[in-house]
């Protein structure tokens, strides 16, 4: 669903389609506090006549996106499309060559209907193992060399790798909470901005 604040946004300006999971999705969080929200906001700010789509679900995987994927593209026919998705697979410990077959088909549909992609990459904590850890942090690195994407390497730097991770947590331990959202953004803005239509 469109975030709040681009609902009332022409319907002819560019879209930004963002394709995640609860991280995007608002999870535990007030309406419009979210990252995505965020970048509406910023994107408002700097005056960038983009129109910010947030098609989010929490507990989506992979798989989820995929399927969602090409009817979101005929009905939005974004300019970009932000995947930010791999994180709930690793969690259910789905093959990691299902997720980046996922992925990979995600960026090809993204780039075929016209859009420039961006991955956003995740890295799971040292209890999975550190050989796990490496090979599901690379996954996101090949799609996005292989797809000729923008990638962030890691979403929740700063957020899950801090000297007091906790802190930027929900009692969950798992979401990020609304102090964490301003770094996420931050993370993501970077790769992002060049992709945006001038």
């Amino acid at each position: 669903m469109p975030t709040k604040a681009a609902a009332g946004s022409p319907p002819n300006e560019p879209v930004v389609l963002i394709v995640g999971d609860s991280l995007s999705a608002e999870y535990g969080l007030q309406r419009g506090r979210g990252w995505v929200a965020l970048l509406q906001d910023r994107l408002a700010g700097e005056r960038q006549s983009v129109r910010v789509v947030n098609a989010s679900i929490s507990g989506d995987t992979t798989a989820g996106g995929r399927s969602r994927l090409p009817a979101l593209l005929r009905q939005h026919r974004p300019a970009v499309v932000v995947i930010e998705l791999g994180g709930n697979d690793a969690l259910r410990g789905l093959p990691l060559g299902m997720t980046r077959d996922n992925l990979s088909t995600m960026a090809r549909l993204s780039r075929e209907a016209g859009a420039q992609v961006l991955i956003v990459g995740m890295e799971m904590p040292p209890n999975y193992g550190a050989r796990y850890a490496q090979e599901f942090r690379e996954v996101f690195s090949a799609v996005a060399k292989a797809e000729q994407a923008a990638l962030v390497p890691f979403f929740l730097a700063g957020v899950a790798d801090g000297p007091d991770p906790l802190k930027l947590f929900q009692p969950d331990r798992i979401h990020p909470n609304e102090e964490a959202q301003p770094i996420m953004l931050a993370n993501v803005w970077p790769a992002l901005r060049p992709l945006l239509p001038r």
